[in-house]
């Protein structure tokens, strides 16, 4: 995983993206942001890889800056993906907040720049500058009754309200993502994605 360089255009523009998403919830000093540099939370991950196994035990929590990350199991060998997360979005997987070996797979589907922090590493720098824990706190409650609402709104939607839904609120992930992934996601197979999506066409013309 390799760290992106300090001195690049990209990477002092990300960083800006990063500071304006924070001042959203709390305004930071010159000191503030210089400490959070220092602590080379930055990190860029190529296609492909995997940041978290089934089985494995991890501290670490995303953001992602840039790109996207994919949540999956492995049932029966096959796939079974449960979530995407792209740009603005983060993900602390519960195998960190239980500290227990995980249950699912984390990996990128795309060339990512993401934000990775660990549990002690947040805890010395909310103790150093009180203020974000406070902005933390806000965050995960924000996220927490987002995941809440879409959890339900999933449960209680058919294949078709699911898609038509995503087109409507995440219309980058019908291009970025492939279709067998979004197909397991939608919790249908990849030609009955297909009919769905000819169907919808029908409607519309």
């Amino acid at each position: 995983m390799a760290s992106v360089t300090n001195n690049s255009d990209y990477s002092k523009a990300m960083k800006n993206i990063l500071f304006d998403f924070i001042a959203k919830y709390i305004s930071l000093t010159e000191e503030e942001k210089n400490a959070l540099l220092s602590l080379d939370l930055f990190h860029s991950v190529k296609k492909g890889t995997v940041l978290l196994k089934e089985g494995q035990k991890s501290k670490e929590s995303y953001f992602v800056l840039k790109g996207c990350i994919r949540t999956y199991y492995v049932v029966e060998g096959e796939e079974k993906t449960t979530g995407f997360y792209t740009e603005m979005e983060a993900l602390t997987p519960p195998a960190v907040i239980n500290q227990t070996p995980s249950e699912y797979y984390i990996s990128c589907n795309e060339d990512s720049l993401l934000l990775i922090s660990n549990a002690d590493m947040e805890v010395e720098v909310n103790k150093k500058f009180p203020k974000f824990d406070t902005m933390c706190r806000k965050f995960t409650e924000e996220l927490l009754a987002k995941q809440r609402i879409d959890f339900d709104e999933f449960k209680t939607s058919s294949p078709e309200q699911r898609y038509l839904n995503l087109l409507q609120k995440r219309p980058d992930l019908i291009q970025r993502v492939p279709q067998h992934q979004l197909a397991s996601y939608l919790g249908i197979k990849p030609q009955s994605l297909s009919r769905l999506r000819g169907r919808i066409l029908e409607k519309k013309n």
